[in-house]
């Protein structure tokens, strides 16, 4: 059982963990000749989100701790795209597509919240 650190209880990081499997689920099915480009790009891109809202929470400043959070939402930005380009090229069925971009959404709601929340505390300090 893995031990229970502050990060576990933000929704974002549950959310992004989520997000993390589903990708790494969906990505198994694309075609082999993808395995080095678009695969790698999507499934560096969800990981990336994670370890950047893990990194930033443990950073003891709030503006480093939302420099962090500006990557995490680049990458999530960047996997939105992937998303889009899987679904035209028909690696993805509209449902895979719908609940992974769902849940993407949401993670970037909570990441852009959280990083609202932070800059005011930076504005503060």
């Amino acid at each position: 059982m893995i031990k229970e650190i502050g990060y576990h209880k933000l929704i974002a990081f549950q959310k992004s963990k989520q997000l993390v499997l589903l990708i790494y689920k969906l990505t198994k099915i694309f075609p082999k000749e993808e395995q080095f480009s678009l695969v790698s790009q999507m499934r560096r891109a969800v990981i990336s989100i994670i370890a950047n809202l893990v990194e930033g929470y443990s950073k003891s400043s709030s503006k480093e701790y939302s420099r962090f959070l500006d990557i995490a939402i680049g990458s999530a930005n960047e996997l939105k795209i992937y998303l889009e380009i899987s679904l035209d090229l028909n690696y993805l069925n509209v449902n895979n597509y719908n609940e992974a971009e769902k849940l993407l959404t949401e993670v970037r709601k909570l990441l852009y919240s959280y990083q609202k929340a932070i800059n005011m505390r930076v504005k503060l300090e």
